[in-house]
């Protein structure tokens, strides 16, 4: 990949990254109560990932070793959501 590919990708990571506010906000305005909808932690795993992989090809082990930490946040996140669900609709343990 050239350097300008790259970039475009850093760039895009950035804003998957920053559009799970603006989905946040949206949802929460919405409900009329703050609240996370799944949407924010899948634009949160993937706009991290496409920033991780930026940061690697970076060589920034500062940047690196924030955004690997915070997908597996997003990940768990994403695992208790579901496992919430699926006790809740009684199909699944807790």
């Amino acid at each position: 990949m050239s350097e300008h590919d790259w970039l475009a990708l850093g760039l895009i990571g950035q804003a998957v990254f920053v559009s799970r506010f603006v989905v946040q906000w949206a949802c929460s305005e919405q409900q009329r109560r703050s609240t996370i909808p799944m949407a924010f932690w899948y634009l949160s795993i993937a706009g991290g990932a496409l920033l991780f992989v930026y940061a690697v090809y970076l060589r920034d082990p500062v940047f690196i070793v924030s955004q690997f930490g915070g997908v597996i946040i997003y990940l768990r996140n994403v695992q208790l959501r579901r496992r919430e669900t699926m006790a809740q609709a009684g199909g699944g343990k807790q």
